[in-house]
């Protein structure tokens, strides 16, 4: 027998390691696999320390600070200036006989209230829709329209962004007043429309180049103009984006006084600059005052809930594969 013969021979014979136990394997003991949900035990026990209950504790906590304020204004638009200027709108909870809703009555008879509410109307629905119609148009260019001097465009829109509100207030004061236009609502909305397109031109391109470029290239095969894919594809992919962007805007036109203070008149004044002039003149009317305040609030507040939906998809997109 040769040597060859003979080494297969003892090989044959020889158990394969981990046979005697049946197994296939090296016959040492494996670690046992760790639970999908399961982290080693240092972080098992910050988890535990960190767990949901405690977040769920600060949560509700700074809720609490947050909503205060505003609880605290809607009871004291419900008391009348003199139940207000005796004691805190806390104290009434003990005599709920105080609550009424003359204040918000009185508040609604007034002429100044009711136009300055339409005037918030006007300027904040339009500022809101040109700034994303606009918006969204610049930014799927600047995506997926080649035309010379894109990277330039978008570099010039990047730098407006950085540009305060204050520096523009004299050279649009005059350029206005040169056309005639200034201490009209057409003269806010223009403003509010310059400084909401370069973020909003900024977020939507960012938006749009998350696009797959077969999706859009196979509507051009099929020949789909710029202008349909824009309107039957990117627009709709892009609600969410389109959505959180139209609450922003709606919110920073509504709650602003600043630019209204400035480029309206007696007449073109919204609701936040005519409470403002209301607080000047009769300081005291704390009562009518905090129901022209929460009335206010309840347009933001029907808008982000309507729109909720959309803003939290945009917040959580790309945060799951």
């Amino acid at each position: 027998m040769s040597a060859v013969e003979q080494t297969e021979g003892e090989l044959e014979r020889e158990p394969l390691p981990g046979a005697e136990d049946g197994g296939g394997g090296s016959g040492r003991d494996l670690p046992e696999a760790t639970p999908p949900g399961s982290r080693p035990g240092k972080e098992s026990a910050v988890g535990r320390f960190v767990g949901k209950p405690l977040i769920n504790v600060v949560l509700i906590v700074v809720a609490l600070i947050w909503i205060v304020p505003t609880v605290g204004l809607f009871f004291s638009s419900l008391r009348s200036s003199q139940d207000n200027a005796q004691s805190g709108w806390w104290t009434a909870f003990g005599n709920i006989s105080q609550f009424s809703v003359d204040n918000y009555r009185a508040l609604l008879e007034a002429d100044w209230i009711v136009s300055s509410l339409w005037n918030s109307v006007l300027i904040v629905v339009p500022s809101t829709l040109l700034v994303v119609l606009l918006g969204a148009l610049a930014g799927y260019a600047l995506a997926w329209i080649k035309f010379p001097g894109r990277d330039w465009v978008l570099i010039v829109i990047v730098a407006f962004m950085a540009v305060p509100l204050q520096v523009a207030f004299i050279p649009l004061a005059r350029l206005f007043g040169s056309i005639g236009i200034f201490g009209s609502v057409f003269a806010v909305i223009l403003f509010h429309l310059a400084f909401g397109l370069p973020l909003a031109i900024f977020l939507l391109r960012n938006f749009f180049m998350q696009i797959p470029d077969e999706m859009l290239e196979a509507a051009r095969i099929d020949g789909a103009s710029e202008f349909r894919i824009f309107f039957r594809i990117a627009l709709p992919l892009a609600m969410p984006s389109i959505a959180s962007l139209a609450i922003f805007q709606f919110l920073w036109s509504w709650n602003d006084m600043l630019v209204a203070m400035l480029f309206s008149d007696s007449n073109s004044q919204p609701i936040t600059v005519a409470l403002q002039s209301q607080l000047r003149q009769f300081s005291s009317n704390i009562d009518l005052l905090s129901a022209g305040a929460f009335l206010s609030m309840i347009a933001p507040l029907i808008v982000f809930f309507a729109f909720q939906r959309y803003f939290v998809n945009a917040l959580m997109a790309g945060s799951q594969k």
